[in-house]
């Protein structure tokens, strides 16, 4: 268990249920194992696992919060974030993680079926090929703004699909190409630590 981790997330999300707490806590020692066989985080930045991966990665829930029945998509998954974090906050609505690198897919498999997360899936596909509809796209920064859209926009229907991109840095220059609607949040205004200075939630109306 992950006492201090933990903490952290109950800081912002004190509404958690038993159940989320658990699997939170557990979600450390998950990654742990994992990490030892494929290298999904940097051991450096292991050591902040709790607030650079799994909160950051629910600073998209301080944004929007998901009806139940959503069906969601994470685009380049990696090692399963925002997809597992997201999954566990919103246990009403259905997640599906894709990457194109098996080993991590195998990974974030480990960790969904380790942690008994029954609303989540993952497979290795790129985006370009993967053909289903979602409601919802989410991802953490694999590539530009304007080229993320374009190789996604596909898995949700036009008009009525949402993305929600978590990106750092200056975006002004990638936004202004962009022809969908933008709205940014900054989550130094939701998140005190240092971390989230020049982070965002992108949102995209498709």
């Amino acid at each position: 268990m992950n006492s201090q981790g933990l903490d952290l997330l109950v800081h912002y999300f004190p509404e958690l249920s038993a159940t989320q707490r658990n699997q939170f806590a557990r979600l450390g020692e998950m990654y742990a194992v994992w990490n030892e066989r494929v290298n999904l985080i940097s051991r450096k930045d292991f050591e902040h696992l709790y607030e650079r991966h799994i909160l950051h990665s629910l600073g998209i829930a301080k944004v929007v919060q998901f009806k139940k029945g959503t069906r969601i998509v994470d685009v380049g998954t990696g090692g399963g974030f925002p997809l597992v974090p997201l999954a566990i906050l919103f246990p009403h609505c259905s997640f599906h993680g894709i990457d194109g690198i098996g080993k991590k897919i195998t990974a974030v498999k480990g960790v969904i079926e380790g942690l008994g997360i029954t609303n989540c899936t993952a497979e290795q596909v790129r985006s370009m090929d993967h053909k289903p509809r979602y409601d919802v796209i989410v991802s953490r920064a694999v590539t530009t703004l304007p080229e993320f859209i374009r190789d996604t926009k596909h898995l949700v229907a036009k008009g009525r699909g949402r993305m929600y991109y978590l990106k750092g840095g200056e975006l002004a220059d990638e936004i202004l190409p962009v022809r969908n609607a933008v709205r940014v949040y900054e989550l130094k205004e939701v998140f005190a630590e240092a971390f989230f200075e020049t982070k965002k939630v992108v949102e995209v109306t498709l």
